[in-house]
């Protein structure tokens, strides 16, 4: 649930029969990094920098996807601690931050180091599900993300923005909005099983990627925008099992950190 907020825990899971089954060839420590596919020995893999925290999830079928991904390298990342790696000597050690956590605890200088990060050294963004919700009182990350669920009434910059809604277990078709696109690059309207958002603000100016026609969804669910001289992708996409088991939302994962780590597939 959107609104269920605990301190993270690192724990067992019991896994159902069906995830083995499902996800059995990519079972793995949580920690672990992931293996590199065989068709990309001849390049570097794409370093991936994963943060959680703040925000349950189902952690062994969510780690699976990127398991799963050929070229892909990845590291978590749990807050609050994740905030300290947005500086320079830590940021040579990733290409791409991928946000899935729900946190508001940030200090200036944190605030200042992923400014630089992304504006001057084009470091590529991809933002996932409840992570639209962070940092409500720092206005920037609004630009940053290019959208933002709030999590109460309030006013921001002399706007006045209203508690945004969300829905679970909601099956709708999600429509690719600009095929050419890299981000959506060989996907088609698909069907999913997921969490809805509504009333969440979205900035004037984002490329618009994937659009719902559901009433308990805002329109744009999906978008890309340069930050400075980085590439920022943001879905809304990805509550649980059902959606981290879809195969589009695989690809269309897949894509988003290709395109903002500044490689083709």
């Amino acid at each position: 649930m959107f609104f269920q907020l605990r301190p993270f825990l690192n724990s067992l899971e019991i896994i159902p029969l069906a995830w083995c089954l499902l996800f059995g060839p990519f079972m793995f420590s949580p920690y672990s990094v992931a293996r590199i596919g065989s068709d990309v020995k001849d390049r570097d893999p794409l370093r991936v920098l994963i943060i959680t925290g703040g925000h349950d999830f189902e952690r062994t079928p969510f780690f699976a996807m990127f398991q799963a991904m050929p070229g892909i390298q990845w590291t978590e990342a749990v807050q609050p601690r994740a905030n300290d790696l947005y500086t320079l000597d830590e940021a040579r050690k990733y290409d791409v931050i991928v946000l899935y956590d729900f946190v508001q605890e940030i200090t200036e200088t944190q605030k200042q180091n992923l400014v630089r990060l992304l504006k001057e050294e084009g470091k590529g963004l991809v933002g996932l599900h409840h992570c639209i919700g962070d940092y409500q009182d720092w206005p920037e990350f609004r630009r940053i993300l290019g959208g933002r669920y709030y999590l109460s009434k309030r006013r921001e910059e002399g706007i006045e923005y209203q508690l945004g809604e969300f829905l679970h277990d909601q099956r709708f078709t999600v429509q690719i909005a600009l095929p050419t696109h890299p981000v959506t690059w060989e996907l088609k309207d698909f069907e999913i099983d997921d969490e809805t958002y509504k009333g969440f603000y979205v900035n004037p100016g984002v490329t618009e990627l994937l659009r719902v026609d559901h009433p308990k969804s805002g329109p744009v669910i999906g978008w890309a925008h340069h930050y400075g001289k980085a590439r920022v992708v943001y879905i809304q996409l990805g509550h649980g099992f059902t959606a981290y088991a879809n195969a589009s939302y695989r690809h269309l994962l897949q894509n988003a950190i290709y395109w903002a780590g500044g490689r083709k597939r």
